[in-house]
């Protein structure tokens, strides 16, 4: 009983303030109108009103930027090899990030399953792997487009 007392309390009370609230808002919104406070007021939600105007411009300019960041494709580069217990798959190439003077760890999903992931604009990428960031797999660099898919089982 006694928390119900004090809900009922703390009920009472914000409905006794809430009571008091009303009265004196409706006693100070008469005395502003008497002061003539309410035309500054007008005044200055007019310049906000420009303000939001402007700010009405610059959520056009976001869209738009959107617009360049859809245009990136996810392009995902997964690798099938058993590089050895302690060590890692590399790749290296040019486009999306690559570069063909250091290498890029690939994540690991299993003991034999090697994956690349990267959110790139249009174009050619073009890499190869490579075991430890030193031994290069073996044949031609490998091409591929800006939101391709590719799976490969590379040779060392």
């Amino acid at each position: 009983m006694k928390k119900t007392a004090k809900t009922t309390a703390a009920k009472g009370c914000a409905k006794t303030k809430a009571a008091a609230g009303a009265k004196k808002v409706t006693a100070s919104a008469p005395a502003a109108k008497k002061t003539g406070a309410a035309k500054p007021v007008a005044k200055t939600a007019a310049a906000p009103a420009k303000k939001t105007a402007s700010a009405a411009v610059k959520p056009a300019a976001a869209p738009a930027s959107a617009k360049k960041s859809s245009a990136k494709k996810v392009t995902r580069i997964v690798a099938h090899v058993d590089v050895g217990w302690g060590n890692m798959l590399y790749i290296r190439g040019e486009g999306a990030g690559l570069s063909w003077e250091q290498g890029v760890p690939m994540i690991c999903n299993n003991g034999s399953e090697w994956h690349w992931i990267a959110e790139t604009e249009d174009g050619p990428i073009s890499f190869k792997f490579l075991v430890n960031d030193e031994k290069w797999a073996l044949g031609e660099n490998v091409t591929i487009n800006a939101g391709d898919v590719h799976i490969s089982d590379p040779a060392f």
